[in-house]
Formats: structure tokens, sequence, C-alpha cells
């Protein structure tokens, strides 16, 4: 149990580590006005993410089930995890792939525009749009929302 713990543990990190390494040059290359920083941290944020994010968010969630599997824990009975499982469905299915897609978007228009040495109206549109921003917070607050239910266990 300690061995399928400490994986848990180092999952959780890896987490952590890939939320920051990705969604922290994703706000910032939304306040800069330079395309060349801007495609340096975009194509950061996507290395990052299949790097980083995409592995601990897969390896959080397994390892978690392992570790509740170690526990005797029901998965389907037992409502609060339960409840870690739905949101965990939504960090991978839904959440994960709307950030890739928009990260993967404003990455290949930055460097498009580069390429042409003048800012786009697509890629103006591009950064209009903060569907990367709003799905990194919405992220942030799922995982916040597994750790309460974890520490908590409300039902």
């Amino acid at each position: 149990m300690t061995f399928v713990r400490f994986i848990h543990f180092i999952a959780l990190f890896w987490l952590i580590g890939g939320i920051g390494n990705t969604l922290v040059p994703v706000y910032r290359a939304w306040f800069e006005e330079e395309l060349l920083t801007k495609a340096v941290l975009f194509t950061s944020a996507q290395q990052n993410y299949g790097t980083w994010l995409l592995p601990g968010v897969v390896a959080t969630g397994i390892s978690g089930y392992l570790y509740a599997g170690v526990l005797d824990m029901n998965v389907i009975s037992t409502g609060w995890l339960a409840a870690i499982g739905a949101v965990w469905i939504l960090q991978i299915f839904i959440l994960l792939p709307l950030l890739g897609v928009g990260l993967r978007r404003v990455r290949y228009l930055v460097l498009q525009a580069e390429k042409q040495g003048e800012t786009t109206e697509e890629l103006r549109d591009a950064l209009a749009d903060n569907a990367p921003l709003v799905v990194g917070v919405l992220i942030i607050i799922s995982v916040l929302v597994i750790t309460w239910l974890s520490v908590f266990k409300p039902f």
C-alpha cells in the first residue's frame, strides 16, 4: 500500500507541475504584445501540455483508482469517490481536449503571423477568444473540487 500511495503522490506532483507548466505560459502570452514572445510561450505551453499536463491527469486518475482498490473501497457506492471519477472524466474528455485545441490553434496562427511579418485578422480573433484561459481556470477549479472531495469526503 505504501508503494501505491507513493506512486499516487508522484502522479499528483506531475499533475500540478503540468498545470503550472502549461497554464502560466498561456496566461503570460495573452498579455504579451510581441509575436515572437507569444510564439515561444505558446510553443512552450503546447509542449508542456503533452509532456506534463495530459500524462499527469491520466497518471493521477489511474493511480488514484489503483490506490482506492488497494484500500478495498467501492468506487461506485462510495459517493465522494464516484464524484471524483466524474470530475476526472470531465477533465479527460472535455477540458483537456478543449485546452489542447485552443493551444494549437493560437500557436499555429502566431507562427503563421510571424512568418508573414504582420498580425493577421485570424490571429486577432484567436487572441480575442479566451477559451484556453477559461478552460485553464476550469481545470484548476476541477482539481480544487477533487481535492476538496478527497479531503472532506462529504457523501
